[in-house]
Parts: structure tokens; C-alpha cells; sequence
């Protein structure tokens, strides 16, 4: 509960929305309180009067028409402004949880995986998001009317006021406690199951083609029915904690409404209180229980929201891999060197080895290796996504580690081979690159990358939609948007990643080839398993056993 309620600076900002959804609320179960309190009234006086033709009809029934219509333009404002609410709050907490995810980025070395993350970043917000119209407001609101109901009684049926109070309080306070106490345990093996679900199923759609070239389906069909008969079994068990608890609250309704039908028979024997009065007060009190009817169902929730609310929390505080200094230093001008560099995300093992380089301002040079030589290590050591063990890496004879890392990558710029294409236009793509640049920048961008003209061509120009992950454009053509938008950045410093990888040899062979153009005046560092056209770089370097060692460049 304690990670619940750390939430509560994000709810707040929501809090006049919220407020108005539980006044709402309130008035919706006040007025079919209400309404019931008046009808049984008005149907048991009508029934029992001897001057029918004197009997005020009009004042009743105007009274149930008017409370009828408060009911439901009460329970749609409440609809309106709780979703509307909810969906404010949504926007918050994801706003709030990617703010805190993105300088934890990467999550190398952290026991999560990326369906977890998954999970974490979609169902347990989203449970998160609606625990105040699924728990807290019901709770609210069933308390606010309870305690209106039995201030009623003890002024019109005295007697029956204690018995309604004890039966209220269990049905508010006992019921749900044992409930929760139950739910608590269900509730986080709910959403442990559905989370497990989820990391499986992202395992078999990314994995399929693996697990059917190495026979692997049927034990994989195993742990998914295995997963699939967990959460059916967390399922069930916080189905029947709820009815066992509805159950308990009908009871207690039950002992509410004979308990306050012996009081009320007892005073109308005195003369103390008349029969549709009794009548309407013994209708308004199974009326009154329909709220901590609403409350057992709500309560279960808790169990899931707490849980959800520990695990997004986890990821929110895991302490960053990278944080900036206290005094950061600026960044000048210079070359990029490698100083001795030793790394490993296990540093027992090692995957660099007092590795040294330097690139001199301008030079362009490719590093080559085998697979899991550490090339995309390499890189990730020049954008500081990693610091080494060993060592050091600096710019301009700054090292890297004293600059704050928004001025790191202000001058160090990355196209990775699995640079997205965000869904948007041209323009909104390139934008990310350098969100201050003009039209007449963004052509140059796209002229350096040699992919105007196809822009160009198109209807609406820079304004193109390209569709989600870019699927309006070949592979080569999203490879050089990509480019471009790189080219756009102020980086004085570019790292390629692979940047031909799923390309054709001839468009492969086209790219590398316009990379020494595009790119004068720009150190580059290319990683690559290419083999490299004339002219595209100044040195070539082998990365092997953690070391780099010169190999021939091949010079147009």
C-alpha cells in the first residue's frame, strides 16, 4: 500500500477532476437512495389512504420524475469527468514513469526483461490508472452515503440507527479488510501470471521461426498452458474471495433491513412513526447497501493496483547506469580517443582490452569484426550509454565522464542498423535531428543523404506520411531518411552502427559510397561486417580479442 500512495503527488494534479467524479457519484446513489425513500412512501400512503380523490399526486410523482432525471445526469457527468479524468491521468503517469525510464536507458545488466518492461510499461499503468474509479471512489462514495443513511435513521427510526451503523461498518470496514487481506496475495499473483502470459507470448511471435526450425513448439505450447492455467487459477481464486465477500455484505444488508423492519414495527405500534415512512426508510437501506455492494467489487482491485504500483515503481528508482557530474566541464573541440579502454558488462570477462584509438578531427575511419567482436560496444562507450572499467575516453583531451551527456551528444551523434522511422511525415522525422531547422536545411539534409529527389517526387513533398516504422519506404530509403536526420544534428562526431544491415549489396555499396561526401568535415567511426568501397574511409581497423589492429584502406 505504501507504494500505492506514493502515486499521490501524480492523482493530485487530477484532483478537482476527481473530486467533481465523486460528488457525482454521490449524488447518482444519494438520488436512488432518494428516489426508493419516496416511492415506497408514496406507493404505501396512495395504497393506504381513505381519500383517494384528495390525495396530492402531483407532488410525489414530480418529486420521482425529478430525482430519476438527477440519477441520470448525475451518472453520466460522472461517466464524462472519470474517464476524462482517468485519461488525464493515464497521460501523467506515462509522462511521468518514460521521464524517469529514459536516463535508466539502457537497462543492460538488470534483471528485466523486454517483455516485462512491456508489461510494466502498459498493464500495470493501466491498472494503475483507473484504481480511483474502480477503488478509491467507491469506497469514498459508499462511506459518504452510509454515514448519510445512518444519520437518518437515528433521527427518524432511533432505535435502528446502532443496528444499520454495526451492519454499515462491517460492510464498510470488516468485509473489505478481510477481503483485501485475501486479495492481497491474489491480486499480485494476478498480475505476476499476466505478466509471465505477456513475456511468453512476445517470446513465441519473436522467436516462432526458431522454435519451429529446432522442434522446440511443443515444450514452448508446455510453459504457455502452464502460464495460461496460472493466471486462471489467480483468476478464480480473486473471483471467489469477491463472491464469498458479496456474499458477507448481502448477509449484512439482510440483518440491516430485518433489524431496522423490527425497530420500525415497534415504533409503529407507539404511534412514533407511520407506515409509508417505514416503508421508505426499509427501501432507502437496501438502496444504501448497493454502494458496499459496488465496494466488494472495487476492494479486489486493490491487491492488483498494489502490486502494479510496486512494480512500476521498481523500474522508476533503479538507479541510473550513467548520471551526469555534479560540475560538469564543457565540452571543446577535438580528437576522439580511446585511452586504454578495458569493458565488459561481466567484468570478469571482458569484451574490450586496454583498447586504444584516435580519431583526429575530420578523419573518417571503419572498424570490422566478427560478431560479437564488441564493435557496437565500442560505440556505445563513445556516447557514454556505458563508461569503462578501465581507462578513459575523451574529446578534445576532455574526458568524456566530467561533461554533462546532453552536451556529449550534442556533439556525438549515432545511426544505429535499427534506427527507427517514427510515424509521422518527413518533415516530423527529419525534425528530430535538429527540431530548429528550416526547409532549406532539411533539403540539404536529404540532398547530402541522396534521397531529395525521391522526396521530391512525392505529392506532398517533405509533408509525406510514411506510415508506422516507416513502411512506406524501401529499406534503402528509410536507411538514408535516417541518414539525414543523423546529417541534420550539429554532432561534430558520428558513429555508424552497422548502418547497411538488411540492405541489398548494390544499394549497400551505394550507401557507404555517399558516406565520405556526406559526411566532410565529420570524424566518423563506421562499424561494420561490409566490405568497404574505395574512398569511403580514411583507415580501416580490425576489432578482435578486445583489441583493434590497422588493416589497408582502400583509397579512390
Amino acid at each position: 500500500m505504501t507504494a500505492l500512495l506514493s502515486f499521490w503527488p501524480l492523482f493530485r494534479r487530477q484532483i478537482g477532476r476527481l473530486g467533481l467524479t465523486l460528488l457525482l457519484s454521490v449524488l447518482t446513489l444519494a438520488a436512488g437512495v432518494a428516489l426508493l425513500w419516496v416511492s415506497g412512501w408514496f406507493l404505501t400512503a396512495a395504497a393506504l389512504t381513505t381519500a383517494g380523490v384528495s390525495f396530492n399526486l402531483f407532488g410525489p410523482s414530480s418529486l420521482i420524475r425529478g430525482l430519476s432525471l438527477v440519477r441520470i445526469l448525475s451518472r453520466y457527468g460522472e461517466k464524462l469527468i472519470g474517464h476524462d479524468a482517468t485519461l488525464r491521468l493515464l497521460s501523467t503517469l506515462r509522462s511521468w514513469l518514460f521521464g524517469r525510464l529514459f536516463p535508466r536507458v539502457p537497462l543492460a545488466g538488470r534483471d528485466l526483461r523486454h517483455g516485462d518492461l512491456v508489461s510494466r510499461l502498459t498493464a500495470d499503468v493501466d491498472t494503475l490508472d483507473t484504481v480511483f474509479l474502480t477503488a478509491f471512489g467507491p469506497l469514498l462514495t459508499a462511506a459518504l452515503i452510509g454515514a448519510g443513511m445512518a444519520a437518518g435513521l437515528f433521527m427518524l427510526l432511533p432505535a435502528a440507527g446502532p443496528i444499520y451503523a454495526a451492519t454499515l461498518i462491517l460492510a464498510l470496514i470488516g468485509v473489505p479488510a478481510l477481503l483485501l487481506w485475501l486479495s492481497r496475495r491474489i491480486g499480485a499473483e494476478l498480475v505476476e501470471a499476466s505478466a509471465a502470459l505477456r513475456i511468453l507470448t512476445l517470446d513465441r511471435i519473436d522467436g516462432h521461426a526458431d522454435l519451429v526450425a529446432f522442434g522446440a513448439m511443443a515444450e514452448s505450447d508446455r510453459d504457455f498452458e502452464a502460464a495460461t492455467r496460472r493466471l486462471a487459477r489467480a483468476r478464480r481464486g480473486l473471483g471467489r474471495a469477491g463472491t464469498l465477500a458479496a456474499l458477507a455484505v448481502q448477509a449484512l444488508a439482510g440483518m440491516a433491513l430485518i433489524g431496522t423492519l423490527w425497530c420500525g414495527i415497534t415504533a409503529l405500534r407507539h404511534g412514533e412513526i407511520d407506515g409509508p415512512l417505514l416503508v421508505g426508510l426499509l427501501l432507502a437501506v437496501l438502496a444504501s447497501f448497493e454502494a458496499t455492494a459496488m465496494l466488494v467489487r472495487s476492494v479486489g482491485k486493490f491487491g492488483a493496483a498494489a502490486t502494479a504500483a510496486q512494480r512500476v515503481r521498481a523500474i522508476a528508482q533503479m538507479r541510473p547506469a550513467i548520471t551526469d557530474p555534479k560540475r560538469p566541464v564543457a565540452l571543446k573541440q577535438g580528437d576522439l580517443a580511446f585511452n586504454q579502454v578495458t569493458f565488459g558488462f561481466d567484468p570478469a570477462r571482458p569484451v574490450l582490452r586496454e583498447l586504444s584509438l584516435n580519431l583526429l578531427s575530420g578523419e573518417r575511419v571503419a572498424i570490422t569484426g566478427e560478431s560479437g567482436s564488441g564493435k557496437s560496444t565500442l560505440l556505445a562507450l563513445a556516447l557514454r550509454l556505458h563508461d569503462p572499467q578501465v581507462g578513459s575516453i575523451e574529446i578534445g583531451s576532455t574526458d568524456i565522464r566530467t561533461v554533462s551527456q546532453a552536451d556529449l551528444h550534442a556533439h556525438v551523434a549515432l545511426l544505429s542498423q535499427n534506427a527507427p522511422v517514427f510515424l509521422g511525415t518527413l518533415r516530423d522525422n527529419l525534425l528530430i535531428g535538429r527540431a530548429e531547422a528550416n526547409d532549406a536545411e532539411l533539403w540539404s539534409a536529404l540532398e547530402a543523404a541522396r534521397i531529395a529527389d525521391f522526396v521530391r517526387a512525392l505529392p506532398d513533398g517533405l509533408d509525406a506520411f510514411v506510415g508506422e516504422a516507416g513502411r512506406t519506404l524501401s529499406a534503402g530509403q528509410a536507411r538514408r531518411l535516417c541518414l539525414a536526420r543523423v546529417l541534420l544534428s550539429p554532432a561534430a562526431v558520428l558513429v555508424f552502427d552497422e548502418p547497411t544491415a538488411g540492405l541489398d549489396r548494390e544499394t549497400e555499396l551505394d550507401f557507404l559510397g555517399d558516406l565520405a561526401a556526406a559526411t566532410r568535415g565529420r570524424s566518423v567511426i563506421l562499424a561494420t561486417h561490409a566490405q568497404i568501397p574505395p574512398g569511403a574511409v580514411d583507415k580501416v581497423y580490425e576489432l578482435a580479442d578486445g583489441r583493434l589492429s590497422s588493416r589497408p584502406s582502400m583509397r579512390g
